[in-house]
């Protein structure tokens, strides 16, 4: 089949002898160097919080494979909306508002202080992405994979999901070909870990404060907190008055480090007491803690005869867990796991663990 011509199906109509026309391939499409921004080039995503995200090509690059795809089957608060119903926003939503509340504390310090500071595209989208990926090494259901499960099973793990982070993002840039310079990469890493045990940003001389803009290892103010706090206040129905905006625009680099007008002081203050308050009311509530329990004692069962944890070890294979996993526990035919499915459907039918709380005297 050739390409259809308008002029030489003309030409046959009146009897005239067929025009001969060469259709020309396109040429390909231009490569973008890293840090380049063009509007035409950008995807726009809406977000229900931040409005309009736009990602550049190598962002899309990332979100367009299964690794981070998986993001949206992994819920931010894990169980909680079994008590919360509204909770079921996902990592993936949440990895969109990093990058993109990353992308505007760059681009104030660039406005401010970019030749001051020496802040360049290259830095610019380095932070970008480190805020797009900073956890696309979280297990099912978020921190009980990390800090309930894994210890059950493995006692004295020191396994971390910003760790793993690392590791995962070594294993897309192979498998999917991504065009990205080794020591941008090793610098993403690098971000992602700024804040975990692990972290080597300690010993960066040049542009230290980078490193704290979506993982902040000094003080915790970083714009991580500033979409997950204003996201689960929002899905939870937690009322908040934290405007995360006045510290993006406010904020400038000072001996190195990030630092904010004193002015705004009640702002930063706001920002941990909201915190403290969806610890207190949504993270640690008694029921969300006992469904969290018995799904622990679930997989627990269920490890010994699905490898759970050595899924954990690698990751070609981490990326394959998710939140189903219950789903398929539950709707499978074995025997071994029988009772990790009598967990499940006590779960499901509310049949919930009971606090007890034990008064102890000391005379």
């Amino acid at each position: 089949m050739g390409e259809y011509c308008a002029p030489a199906a003309a030409a046959v109509a009146e009897g005239e002898q067929p025009v001969a026309v060469a259709v020309l391939p396109l040429p390909p499409a231009a490569r973008y160097q890293y840090g380049d921004y063009d509007r035409c080039s950008t995807k726009q995503v809406f977000d229900n919080l931040h409005g309009n995200i736009s990602l550049d090509p190598l962002a899309r690059e990332f979100v367009d494979t299964e690794e981070f795809q998986r993001l949206r089957d992994l819920k931010q608060l894990g169980l909680t909306y079994l008590v919360f119903p509204g909770a079921v926003h996902t990592r993936f939503e949440h990895s969109l508002g990093v990058y993109r509340l990353a992308g505007e504390a760059m681009n104030n310090l660039q406005k401010y202080q970019g030749n001051e500071l020496g802040i360049d595209r290259i830095d610019v989208q380095t932070v970008k992405l480190a805020g797009l990926l900073h956890d696309i090494g979280h297990g099912p259901f978020s921190h009980l994979f990390e800090h309930e499960f894994l210890p059950r099973v493995n006692p004295g793990s020191t396994w971390s999901h910003e760790h793993m982070s690392a590791l995962l993002l070594d294993s897309i840039v192979d498998k999917h070909s991504i065009d990205i310079e080794p020591d941008y990469l090793k610098v993403i890493k690098e971000m992602i870990v700024a804040s975990s045990d692990v972290s080597t940003a300690e010993g960066v001389k040049e542009k230290r404060f980078l490193y704290d803009i979506v993982a902040n290892g000094r003080n915790g103010i970083d714009v991580d907190k500033f979409d997950y706090i204003d996201r689960d206040c929002r899905a939870c129905g937690i009322g908040s008055n934290f405007q995360h905006w006045r510290l993006l625009e406010g904020m400038r680099v000072m001996g190195d480090e990030i630092c904010y007008p004193a002015k705004d002081y009640l702002s930063i203050h706001k920002l941990f007491t909201t915190r403290a308050d969806l610890h207190r009311t949504v993270y640690t509530h008694a029921k969300v803690k006992a469904v969290e329990l018995m799904l622990v004692d679930a997989l627990v069962e269920a490890n010994e005869y699905l490898g759970i944890s050595l899924h954990a070890d690698d990751p070609e294979d981490f990326w394959k867990l998710d939140d189903t996993i219950v789903k398929s526990i539950e709707t499978a035919p074995n025997d071994e796991l029988k009772k990790a499915k009598e967990i499940i459907q006590r779960i499901r039918r509310r049949e919930l663990y009971k606090l007890l709380v034990l008064n102890l005297w000391i005379l």
